[in-house]
């Protein structure tokens, strides 16, 4: 079957229903999302170009190795100008046609790729690889026009070729899938590269190459392209699990043996799959629709729990691997549009639209009761994307309120005055220093050909495939000449299903017997996701009795109580970071009865600290709402166990900010009269947190911020800090005390520097930019994670009890041997989970070791401790707050799976 064919029957399926929108409203959404565009990337030409990225909060470029390191964020960036590239066709298909061939001969004269730098396979293809192939049909199509680009000779193209080039060392492997970096200048081999020594890359990143390549192949005429990128998808599709027909997240490069063997569509699979149908649509090569149409069963019968993607492990798909779910899964609903599957695609998609309107964006990943589970949103487009494709198939009006809302809430809650802020903590509305290039490659492309009519555009959008980055490829590249590489690895006829092919293109029949019919579907999934905020008991185990001493009277400093644990055979160890493990050793007490109670003891505190960490205080946000910021600058801030509960007051607290002298907060106030009826402004250290409290509460101050003296220190980078109390009563404590890292404090003492009068609203989450108040969600709204199973908890002989960094007195995972502190410190980099589950490294301002540890002082910040074998040493898992009943084993498992994935999802995307 002609590709073409598959996509003009595909988007010129219309069904009208319901009320349409109004030609004038879809025209004033249309100019709405130029405008954001022209805000967006004027806005990185005035204050980042050169350099890769725009810094929208600090309004200047994001520079690789000037700014602090990202991690794998950072290896998109290359030194070669790459939002720029990213937009190139975005500035055509809005009809800045002018803009374009400005931005074309920048490009030309000012990006080189020769630079001596690292930089990921993957993005680098799909970006910049996909930007200047789809800058390249840009200007070929409006050369042919006869008015614009007359003096283009495939500059581009010579540009994408150079690229490609310093692309392939990556592919010499012998099986053919690419490393996953690659030195620009020296590739892959010798010490000079800094790279060619990693084992593994993920799925997608291994089969989201066929597109690019294979249009650079047949622009220029060279084969040894596509070549390369059909070897590697041979080799990945060679490499499934034959039973489900499924693919593992992740692979060694050499082996081809599945290193993390859970399987869905989100984050290391997703584009795998998508380019599986795509490269059919443009190349016209039946075997990649045949092995698209074999996995895709298998995702509808193991993965697709409508409307739910969950991922399950390859080799056992009946088994789910987790439960929650990734953003990047958005796209999947796009995708079935294009496979013509529209049934579950509106279900999938209208529980997208919920959680979106639940939480204004989606969060990074949700559990399956719709909760936040990681709250991070950078921009992402994928939502967009589907939201158009489903308007396409269905005509439907309600998918262009869907793209209002997005619009809507981009406009409310990302904006900033120097671009859109991706969102650090949706829950708060709180801003990360970052706007991605494939918020202007992608969704303003979506956005626009959402709201616009076919008149509107320069060109027939049907004429071309979109790239994973909304890169466009024409069509008519299934014609071009090509050298067919020799077919290696072809699919058994024994493996087609012929009833599985129905499905090829879009069935009208199937489609919408009545023009209720979406509707009938989205209406329980919407009810689904009102309603799903269940908060079940916590679990106990039946037949207990009763400790001589229980978890909620402990006190560290209590001699009584350190006895009645030595009894027990419970141990108690001081650390030198100042925290504080409980160890139990059953063969240490006096007698099994003893033990027994030993035992029960650790329990006792495992579900104590496991309900504590369910109320553990959310993130706080600091909005400057002052002249010229206007409430579009949130930053992320940590909340204090004491003073006021922000989360209780509709308003915040809203006033102008002073610098206490002295600075440390630590004596009385030498300028008590420029503070009153102010918030005051503080340094982390020297003395309490709440002891500054109450210096600047005497003073008249209406509240305060801490700032960290670390200096460098980022919620980007590191744990939310919750501030613990000083041991004592704190109810003398009644205004809001707020913590921010370094950087972010650095944003308010410039602010204050630049403008002397700022005022700031510290509140439980941004307010509403264009009304003072806005409604306070849900409580689910600050719920991370859903309830674990209850499975019985392993009796061993050696137990341990830990307990959060943010009680003055710390306990943490260890057994006989004590660990050092820094392996006990969950991962430094804020992205391994949701900012409110982590609590700043201890210091001065914590209190000393030998503080009581009393209940109204660590209730709030208890984490779940562990029980584990005297053999074991493990980290304490971040994630899974209501897996007290689960094993050491389980709950190191679940660990580890959350920070493999959420690096991945920052590999692939971010």
């Amino acid at each position: 079957m002609l590709p073409i064919l598959l996509q003009l029957l595909l988007l010129g399926i219309l069904c009208s229903q319901g009320h349409s929108m109004s030609r004038e409203e879809k025209h004033k959404l249309r100019n709405q999302v130029v405008e954001m565009f022209d805000h967006a990337y004027q806005n990185y030409m005035d204050h980042a170009y050169p350099a890769d990225e725009l810094m929208p909060l600090t309004c200047r470029g994001r520079v690789r190795g000037l700014e602090p390191s990202r991690g794998d964020v950072d290896d998109a960036l290359g030194k070669f100008s790459l939002t720029l590239i990213d937009t190139l066709d975005t500035l055509v298909l809005l009809n800045k046609t002018t803009e374009f061939e400005a931005a074309v001969r920048r490009v030309l004269s000012d990006v080189r790729l020769d630079n001596d730098i690292v930089v990921s396979v993957f993005e680098t293809n799909i970006r910049v690889l996909g930007g200047l192939l789809g800058g390249h049909s840009m200007a070929v199509m409006l050369k042919e026009g006869g008015h614009h680009m007359l003096w283009y000779q495939d500059e581009l193209l010579h540009m994408a070729k150079d690229l490609g080039l310093r692309l392939l060392p990556a592919f010499n492997t012998s099986s053919g899938l690419p490393y996953p970096r690659v030195n620009l200048r020296y590739g892959v081999r010798g010490p000079e590269t800094r790279t060619g020594t990693e084992t593994d890359t993920c799925t997608a990143c291994a089969g989201t190459i066929i597109l690019e390549f294979a249009a650079l192949s047949r622009f220029t005429g060279d084969p040894v392209f596509e070549a390369h990128a059909r070897r590697a998808l041979d080799f990945l599709w060679e490499k499934r699990q034959r039973n489900s027909n499924l693919v593992g997240t992740t692979i060694n490069i050499h082996s081809g043996e599945w290193v993390r063997r859970d399987s869905g569509v989100g984050a290391g699979i997703d584009s795998y799959y998508e380019y599986l149908l795509k490269a059919y649509i443009l190349l016209g090569d039946d075997l990649f629709l045949q092995r698209f149409n074999i996995h895709y069963a298998s995702i509808m019968k193991y993965i697709s729990q409508p409307p739910l993607l969950l991922d399950v492990h390859i080799h056992k798909p009946l088994l789910p691997a987790r439960t929650w779910m990734d953003s990047l899964l958005a796209f999947f609903p796009g995708l079935q549009v294009l496979k013509g599957d529209i049934r579950p695609a509106i279900e999938t998609h209208e529980m997208l639209y919920q959680v979106t309107k639940k939480h204004n964006f989606l969060p990074e990943a949700f559990t399956t009761d719709f909760r936040v589970h990681w709250a991070q949103h950078p921009l992402r487009p994928e939502f967009a994307e589907s939201t158009y494709f489903l308007y396409k198939a269905t005509g439907d009006p309600y998918y262009l309120e869907a793209g209002r809302t997005v619009l809507d809430n981009l406009n409310r809650f990302a904006r900033v005055p120097c671009g859109f802020a991706a969102m650090k903590d949706v829950r708060t509305g709180s801003h990360e220093d970052r706007m991605d290039s494939f918020f202007l490659a992608e969704m303003f492309k979506y956005l626009f050909l959402l709201f616009a009519d076919a008149e509107d555009l320069p060109f027939d959008v049907e004429d071309y495939i979109f790239t994973t980055e909304a890169h466009l490829l024409p069509l008519s590249l299934s014609m071009a000449p090509h050298h067919s590489a020799t077919q290696t690895n072809t699919t058994a006829e024994g493996e087609l299903d012929d009833s599985n092919f129905d499905w090829t293109c879009p069935n009208t029949r199937l489609l919408f017997p009545d023009p209720a019919f979406p509707r009938n579907l989205r209406e329980p999934i919407r009810s689904a996701v009102d309603k799903s905020c269940p908060r079940p008991a916590p679990y106990r185990e039946p037949g207990m009795g009763r400790p001589p001493l229980r978890a909620q009277d402990f006190m560290a400093n209590n001699p009584e109580h350190l006895e009645l644990l030595r009894r027990m055979g419970v141990s108690l160890i001081h650390l030198k970071d100042g925290r504080v493990q409980l160890v139990q050793h059953a063969t240490q007490a006096v007698s099994a009865v003893a033990a027994e109670d030993g035992m029960r003891f650790m329990q006792d505190m495992m579900e104590l600290s496991s309900q504590q960490q369910k109320e553990q205080l959310p993130p706080r946000a600091i909005q400057i709402v002052s002249h010229p910021f206007f409430g579009r600058v949130v930053l992320t801030a940590g909340p204090a166990q004491f003073g006021t509960d922000l989360s209780k007051s509709t308003t915040g607290v809203r006033g102008f900010v002073t610098v206490a002298e002295p600075y440390s907060g630590c004596a009385e106030l030498a300028n008590g009269e420029y503070v009153q009826g102010r918030i005051a402004l503080l340094q982390r250290g020297q003395c309490m947190f709440a002891e500054k409290a109450r210096h600047i509460q005497k003073a008249g101050a209406i509240g305060g911020i801490v700032i960290d003296d670390n200096e460098g220190s980022s919620s980007d980078t590191a744990p939310l800090f919750q501030m613990a109390g000083d041991g004592r009563n704190t109810e003398d404590v009644t205004l809001p005390l707020l913590f921010l890292f370094h950087k972010e404090g650095n944003i308010l003492l410039e602010a204050l520097k630049e403008y002397r009068e700022v005022e700031v609203l510290l509140s439980d989450k941004a307010r509403d930019r264009d009304v003072d108040v806005q409604e306070e969600g849900e409580d689910c709204l600050t719920e991370e994670t859903t309830p674990a199973s209850s499975a019985p908890i392993d009796q061993s002989e050696i137990s341990t009890v830990a307990l959060d960094e943010s009680a003055p007195e710390e306990v943490s995972p260890a057994d006989e041997e004590v660990s050092p502190p820094d392996e006990d410190v969950g991962p430094p980099d804020e992205d391994v989970g949701p900012p409110d589950e982590d609590v700043g490294p201890p210091d001065e301002d914590v209190g000393p070791p030998d503080e009581a540890l009393s209940p109204s002082v660590a209730e709030p910040g208890l984490t779940e401790p562990n029980m584990e074998k005297d053999s074991e040493k493990e980290e304490e898992p971040e994630e899974d707050a209501d897996s007290t009943n689960q094993s050491v084993d389980e709950l190191l498992a679940d660990w580890r799976e959350d920070l493999e994935a959420f690096q991945q999802m920052e590999k692939e995307e971010l």
